[in-house]
């Protein structure tokens, strides 16, 4: 792949957000006397993205789910909801994931969610003691054709372990825990936590001796939105987690998929260094650069979804030196020359 490749006009890190803002008054002109119906979800939530960039609107809070795209993969997706909506709620973050629920007509073109029609979450309690999320769900459940279960398993675990509170997840349905899965009788780890992967890519060298690292590649939506897709694979066990999880990322995606590298034909992991106050350093070269250019943003973004997603604790922060230079920009004049942590918020897409 050539460097060419990398310098679109569209830069992905729009999809590392800044919550989105609405202003308070005087949007659409002055207004009649009669009272004004509120706007359908929907079309709130288009006005909510179409006020983005008014420095004097206030900042309304997002919520991350994991839709299912085009692809039939599922992706990290950040959305505004209704005004008024607990966006901090792990049920109402469930609720996203229900196919013709309530907010199925806010979902992005291209993604939709993975649990049956007519599935009620019933409750999520979170015992905070051990970072467990326990969800209760009744209704259509277990009605689901059996090739979507492992996806509807991913999709709930990494949704509600997608903020700090919650680190493990439990499932019961109509009053019972499950051990497996209703239809394809998939087994339920005790308890489901993100060791379970997410989009298993097996590769032609699957061996059951084998750990899970989750790398993040790119793919486009049907409008031509830049995001990112979670893709866990397995490699031997024993060695550094996140030098074997770039070296899978500088491999890049399946052959014959939608998924787009991010990295060069030309890329080397050189190091990977953490020092005493957590940082991980990640060393990359690439001849194909010369001093001054600018790094693609894609790359250097899935570098730290990818190192962060792999190193324990959620907040740890990622150094990159780019062929030997600390001083390292990107395509769209983010400066990655300090440490950076995960960003809060990935892929915001509109719908």
């Amino acid at each position: 792949m050539s460097k060419i490749r990398y310098l679109r006009t569209a830069s992905a890190a729009a999809l590392l957000s800044i919550p989105v803002v609405l202003s308070g008054c005087g949007m659409f002109g002055a207004q009649s006397s009669e009272a004004i119906d509120p706007p359908p979800p929907i079309q709130e939530a288009a006005m909510i993205q179409a006020a983005e960039g008014n420095g004097s609107l206030a900042k309304l809070p997002l919520t991350t789910v994991y839709l299912q795209d085009q692809q039939g993969l599922l992706a990290p997706v950040s959305m505004t909801l209704p005004s008024g909506t607990d966006v901090s709620s792990p049920k109402t973050a469930l609720d996203t994931l229900v196919t013709g629920g309530p907010y199925a007509g806010m979902l992005p073109e291209g993604f939709q969610g993975v649990l049956p029609q007519g599935t009620v979450v019933q409750n999520v309690t979170i015992h905070s003691d051990d970072k467990l999320a326990v969800v209760e769900f009744s209704g259509n459940f277990a009605k689901y054709d059996a090739k979507n279960e492992r996806k509807m398993l991913e999709a709930v675990t990494w949704t509600l372990t997608g903020t700090p509170d919650v680190q493990n997840v439990q499932i019961w349905v109509d009053g019972k825990k499950l051990t497996q899965m209703p239809v394809n009788s998939t087994p339920l780890p005790e308890p489901l936590n993100r060791a379970v992967g997410i989009n298993l890519d097996l590769g032609d060298t699957f061996t059951t001796n084998s750990s899970p690292v989750t790398v993040y590649f790119s793919a486009a939506s049907p409008a031509g939105i830049q995001y990112y897709v979670p893709v866990t694979r397995l490699v031997t066990p024993g060695g550094d987690r996140v030098q074997a999880a770039l070296n899978e990322l500088i491999k890049g995606p399946a052959k014959g998929g939608e998924l787009e590298e991010v990295m060069t034909g030309g890329t080397q992991l050189q190091s990977v260094k953490t020092s005493e106050d957590g940082t991980v350093t990640v060393a990359l070269k690439d001849d194909m650069f010369i001093e001054g250019d600018v790094v693609p943003s894609e790359l250097l973004q899935s570098v730290v979804l990818t190192t962060a997603e792999n190193i324990a604790g959620k907040e740890a922060k990622v150094q990159i030196e780019w062929n030997g230079q600390k001083t390292v920009m990107s395509d769209d004049n983010r400066d990655y020359s300090a440490p950076v942590s995960k960003p809060e918020y990935i892929n915001e897409i509109p719908i």
